[in-house]
């Protein structure tokens, strides 16, 4: 498999997917509409559920919707988070940092993923996780598969931190929640964005006690995304595709996590809004706008 380093052609594509938990539900959708429209990638990069999400893409991408819409329909059956208080509790109490064992998420990779090995994979992938020892992003993008996913996916205080090549791993949103940035530096020029839907929404200042803590933690993991589709260098087109979900940053439900009720018409809902979108594109009658920086117009090719 050629590197994702060395991705070529005359205009390569890729795929970023975003972190978001359970609300990753709407990238299938998203994956749906691209397939449906015949938008295929070169290049895949993701973090968190989005690089779980984007190695199931990358390890057969005709499959690939077929695949994740299997997963996510029937996640109850084998949630990474399916544990009771006391056990829970147990854990809690052992570790002192974390509420969940990655034991159930380690089994769900190795059930819905064939391969092992990042250069297994039929399309160059990467993910990224928190180096908690250099505080800095790592990347990963050869070697093993399931511990870089396992590391990108360890959402701090749920999951526990995962231990590659003697360092710790948290969760990759800590470092680049929607990594836009890695794909045009790996060479791509055309980027559709597949997010869960918190970007569409606009941060307001805190009103009570509980909301300081949720807008402090969206200002920490949108920042760079907005920072980094500021300044999309001429000749870059990239494509935020919207989830078509209300994911407010101040609602307190987005922090049920173990909540898959909505996940069925999440990706109904992402699929039929994120296709529209496509097809406005391709006709020309949208404009596309970059959450909080203005329209594309100039920045793109």
């Amino acid at each position: 498999m050629e590197s994702a380093r060395s991705v070529r052609g005359a205009s390569p594509v890729a795929f970023v997917l975003g972190g978001g938990g359970v609300h990753g539900a709407a990238e299938v959708g998203m994956l749906r509409a691209l397939a449906d429209r015949g938008i295929v990638p070169d290049l895949v990069v993701g973090t968190s559920v989005g690089a779980l999400n984007g190695a199931m893409l990358a390890a057969d991408p005709g499959t690939a919707v077929q695949r994740l819409t299997q997963l996510w329909t029937t996640i109850d059956e084998q949630s990474p988070f399916d544990a009771s208080l006391i056990e829970r509790a147990s854990t809690f109490a052992r570790s002192r940092t974390h509420l969940h064992g990655n034991h159930r998420l380690r089994r769900l990779l190795l059930t819905h993923l064939d391969v092992r090995r990042f250069d297994q994979l039929e399309l160059p992938f990467q993910c990224v996780a928190a180096s908690i020892e250099r505080a800095a992003a790592r990347w990963f993008d050869d070697g093993e598969l399931i511990p870089a996913l396992l590391a990108t996916t360890a959402v701090p205080g749920l999951l526990p931190p995962v231990e590659i090549d003697g360092e710790h791993h948290l969760d990759g949103g800590l470092v680049d929640s929607i990594p836009v940035d890695r794909a045009i530096e790996l060479g791509a020029r055309r980027i559709y964005v597949l997010q869960v839907g918190r970007v569409e929404q606009p941060l307001t200042a805190p009103r009570w006690p509980w909301e300081v803590g949720l807008v402090a933690f969206e200002i920490a993991r949108r920042h760079r995304f907005v920072e980094t589709m500021q300044r999309i260098p001429a000749g870059i087109d990239v494509h935020v595709l919207p989830a078509g979900a209300e994911l407010r940053h101040t609602d307190t439900a987005q922090l049920r996590y173990r909540d898959t009720s909505d996940v069925p018409a999440r990706i109904d809902r992402a699929a039929e809004v994120a296709g529209d979108h496509l097809d406005r594109i391709a006709e020309g009658t949208d404009e596309e706008v970059v959450p909080f920086a203005g329209p594309l117009a100039d920045r793109g090719a």
